[in-house]
């Protein structure tokens, strides 16, 4: 299937590694010139050379970026540095990592705060910096825009001790759904993406919160996990990667305002 993505302008934001990285890479592979950002200039850099041996691409079609998502200014500069590198911008595509793990008491009002700043305020302001980008994309011909939010099953279903996150995943998920009735008109889509239990970095740390608190071994945790979906199996990144390409794709073009789960069948809401 030809997604309609070769040459498209993306950026992937906490791409230095886990769901960022993969989905920067699928969107590599279909075709993108790809810009990656991560706090860590090392990280970042190595990400990017990670790709583009992968994939045996020149060093110019990816781009890596230092940029802390929760610095406004920081956005800013990172959107006016791809822009002016490839001069448009296709595909947005928020990500960052995620908030501690803990119950209601175990949280101070700063950690609400930081929760909200990483996981919801820094998606609000990577959508309106680079919204004037994306219209002027959606206008040209054969014109592409896209906004993708990856989230968590947790927007849907709330996750027991994930407090902050199911707060701020919650927001984003308001958040998108507004956003996809207002720029529908404009042909640019809006759609979240929610990742189940998917073998990252990130699963390895609440594996290891989950352990300390209840003296379980990583692996019944993780045979634990798996047993809540329907497909009995953790996933892997590069399936999560392929929804993030098709959802950006010139296929997807009637798509929008849909929170899609990818998560094996762990979510059991009807809607």
């Amino acid at each position: 299937m030809d997604l309609g993505l070769q040459d498209r302008i993306a950026l992937v934001t906490g791409a230095s590694s886990g769901l960022g990285w993969a989905a920067a890479l699928e969107l590599a592979r279909e075709g993108c010139r790809v810009a990656i950002c991560s706090r860590s200039e090392a990280r970042i850099q190595a990400a990017a050379r990670r790709i583009v041996e992968a994939l045996g691409l020149s060093e110019d079609r990816v781009l890596p970026l230092v940029c802390d998502v929760t610095d406004e200014a920081q956005v800013i500069r990172m959107i006016e540095q791809v822009v002016d590198r490839w001069n448009v911008l296709n595909i947005l595509v928020t990500n960052a990592g995620g908030p501690p793990a803990g119950y209601v008491g175990d949280f101070t009002a700063d950690d609400w705060r930081a929760a909200l700043e990483l996981n919801l305020l820094s998606t609000i302001n990577l959508c309106r910096h680079a919204l004037p980008h994306l219209r002027r994309a959606a206008r040209e011909p054969n014109g592409l825009a896209r906004i993708l939010m990856i989230t968590s099953i947790s927007a849907k279903q709330p996750i027991p001790n994930l407090y902050l996150s199911n707060a701020a995943r919650a927001g984003v998920q308001g958040f998108a759904k507004s956003l996809a009735e207002e720029l529908g008109p404009e042909g640019i889509t809006v759609n979240t993406l929610l990742p189940g239990y998917t073998r990252t970095e990130r699963l390895q740390e609440l594996a290891r919160v989950q352990q300390q608190r209840t003296g379980r071994s990583v692996e019944e945790i993780e045979a634990g996990w798996a047993e809540q979906t329907a497909l009995k199996r953790i996933g892997e990144p590069h399936e999560f990667a392929a929804a993030v390409a098709f959802l950006a794709s010139a296929r997807a073009s009637y798509i929008t305002g849909v929170a899609f789960p990818i998560d094996g069948g762990r979510s059991k809401h009807l809607l």
